[in-house]
């Protein structure tokens, strides 16, 4: 038994006008892709309309399939261009969602600034860096080793008095000052070698306005054959220079345990004379504690204290100013 052609050809003019009103109603891409599977999918109503041409006479089914190929190609047109006017929808929908009013004050994030303490070490280590040297650092927690012995200073030696400080109940101290790194930095390093390092510093002091238990220091070390006093003049000369400006500084006869000589520097700030930081040449016992001959070695060594340079910088009146936290104080740097 044979279908009337004239059956299949209503079917396919019905599926042609259902589809066209299903595709004109969709609100969205995805109810669109579910139409396009329900119109072409391999159980898609089309499919199904097709599956009668086999009870078509052979005649009569190149006809047919000339009028499914034109209600196929008539329902993929709508599809397209419902796809079209739902992706541009879509599109003016985001963005008008994602629109700015460019005419509205806009937010305010302070960013903050950085503080004087930090502002004078990124300084000098600026200038050190430029002059060849390298940044280290080392822990604040040190042995009696490390912080005092190697640094030519023995459990009697009088200097230790000078640097009373915070002992753990191991026997470790919190460092009384950065000369530590120094030790660390050789026994890992051989001549020639250029160090500065900065940080944190611990000592019993009473706290005033010029004095802190806990203060930061910045120290530098070159170690070289043939190195003299005079290279280490000239290194503070141009630190001082790039940091205070083109001023009249001075060398005074002074005491320290691991330089001899040694000395302390003066500079003439607002026409005083102000004392800014000591050096001397390393002492021959602190290169026997590292293994370095002191005989073919020479170096020197400089230290400053940071909160000390921020004051005369800064023309700060109390050195507790620089820990409090207070936003009216920070807000001027």
């Amino acid at each position: 038994m044979t279908t009337p052609i004239t059956q299949i050809d209503a079917q396919l003019q019905d599926l042609r006008q259902n589809a066209e009103t299903e595709i004109t109603a969709c609100q969205s891409l995805d109810q669109l892709e579910q139409l396009r599977i329900n119109y072409f999918g391999k159980k898609g109503q089309l499919s199904k309309v097709l599956g009668a041409m086999g009870k078509l006479d052979p005649s009569e089914r190149p006809r047919v399939g000339a009028m499914a190929n034109e209600v196929k190609q008539a329902i993929q047109t709508e599809l397209e261009t419902k796809q079209t006017a739902l992706q541009a929808a879509q599109l003016i929908a985001r963005l008008q969602s994602e629109t700015l009013d460019v005419t509205m004050p806009g937010i305010y994030r302070p960013q903050g600034q950085i503080h004087p303490l930090n502002g004078i070490i990124d300084r000098a280590l600026d200038i050190f860096v430029g002059l060849g040297y390298t940044v280290a650092t080392g822990p604040d927690m040190e042995s009696d080793y490390y912080n005092f012995e190697a640094l030519n200073m023995p459990p009697d030696h009088p200097a230790r008095d000078m640097q009373d400080t915070f002992y753990l109940p191991d026997g470790n101290l919190l460092r009384t000052h950065t000369s530590p790194v120094q030790i660390r930095y050789m026994e890992q390093h051989q001549p020639p070698l250029r160090v500065v390092v900065p940080g944190r510093v611990y000592r019993r002091d009473s706290v005033d306005a010029t004095h802190a238990a806990v203060f930061h220091q910045i120290e530098l070390l070159a170690v070289d054959e043939g190195l003299r006093f005079s290279d280490l003049k000239g290194t503070i000369k141009e630190f001082l220079r790039q940091m205070f400006g083109d001023l009249p500084i001075r060398f005074r006869a002074s005491y320290f345990p691991f330089t001899e000589p040694s000395a302390e520097v003066d500079l003439q700030w607002q026409g005083k004379w102000l004392e800014v930081l000591g050096c001397g040449m390393v002492d021959p016992n602190v290169f026997k504690a590292v293994g370095y001959d002191p005989e073919k070695y020479t170096g020197f060594a400089a230290g400053f204290g940071v909160e000390r340079f921020a004051m005369v910088l800064h023309q700060l009146d109390d050195i507790r100013r620089v820990y409090a936290s207070d936003l009216r104080f920070l807000r001027q740097f």
